[in-house]
């Protein structure tokens, strides 16, 4: 019997959790809930200040005045009643789209939330036939690394920047889709 090397997400599906609801249709609070998560969590967990919060704003602002349900899509993850998770793709061109603000809560990370989330997004990228998609991360956010690399983001820049209140190093990973809609 021979074991064939899979990637982490090639590996059989996580369940989410009964109490937890995951949706895609865009709904007032939405934003405002995916900034407030991405603002207080990543102030507790890398100390990143004010500033950072008012980036994902202005990011989710543009978001939601641009939406088109056909090419841009926000994922929510909710339990009780409260946002905890989220993951985006934001178009850039006809060919190219960005994921944006993926982010589990801590307390619910460790059940593949993040997993189903970044599927969900690859998924939704092959239906719209998308060939390129990109995102910006910073360096220290390891797992989340390790999970794009699984999908088959490939590190294509890196560049070190004073943001947030921190010094920081900024990375940008690419996927490029093949028409079938498998990962290169």
């Amino acid at each position: 019997m021979t074991r064939e090397k899979s990637s982490r997400l090639d590996r059989p599906h996580h369940q989410i959790p009964e109490n937890v609801n995951l949706r895609c249709d865009l709904r007032p609070g939405d934003i405002g809930s995916v900034v407030s998560l991405h603002g207080v969590i990543y102030s507790q967990e890398y100390g990143y200040d004010h500033t950072f919060e008012a980036y994902v704003a202005a990011g989710a602002a543009e978001f939601a005045q641009a939406f088109d349900s056909h090419r841009d899509r926000l994922w929510i993850a909710e339990a009780g009643g409260q946002t905890i998770g989220s993951v985006a793709i934001v178009r850039r061109t006809a060919s190219e789209a960005q994921l944006r603000w993926f982010l589990v809560h801590p307390n619910w990370r460790g059940l593949g939330l993040g997993r189903i989330l970044l599927l969900q997004a690859l998924q939704f990228c092959r239906e719209c036939e998308y060939k390129i998609i990109f995102l910006w991360t910073v360096s220290n956010l390891t797992i989340a690394t390790h999970l794009y690399e699984s999908a088959g983001f490939k590190k294509t820049e890196e560049k070190a920047s004073k943001l947030w209140g921190q010094t920081i190093t900024e990375e940008r990973y690419v996927l490029q889709l093949e028409p079938s809609g498998r990962a290169l």
